[in-house]
């Protein structure tokens, strides 16, 4: 094998890594904010602190989750191209097929993590007291 060909199988290799990564970091800030939004109310329940400092909190949080999902979401579509090619299925064996299947994937999970952090936040910000 080429020095070229060696590189440019290590360039495509980072790539589709690098791709791999992407479809976890929605449901990543998922499981954070769920796992900060409850651990805060069980403090703040079993401490008997007032919830408004609570409900601010989690409605930042919640924007951050949000704005974050969607921006991981906006790359995942552009990554999807199905805009350029009008090709919804990737089921070839190629390296483009399989770089728009991961971008697909991501896209989907950033759907299912962006109402994960929605419902997880409702229960918070709309109920009166920890009883």
């Amino acid at each position: 094998m080429t020095d070229i060909n060696k590189h440019e199988e290590q360039k495509r290799f980072r790539a589709e890594a690098t791709s791999l990564w992407k479809i976890t970091f929605g449901p990543l800030v998922w499981a954070v904010h769920f796992v900060a939004t409850y651990g805060l109310t069980a403090l703040t329940c079993a401490k008997g602190w007032p919830l408004d400092p609570l409900r601010i909190g989690v409605g930042v949080g919640t924007v951050l989750a949000l704005a974050g999902i969607l921006w991981l979401g906006w790359g995942a579509w552009a990554q999807w191209d199905t805009l350029r090619d009008r090709e919804w299925e990737n089921d070839a064996p190629t390296d483009e097929d399989r770089h728009q299947f991961l971008g697909h994937a991501a896209f989907l999970l950033s759907i299912i993590s962006f109402i994960g952090v929605v419902y997880v936040a409702l229960p918070i910000l709309l109920f009166g007291s920890c009883q």
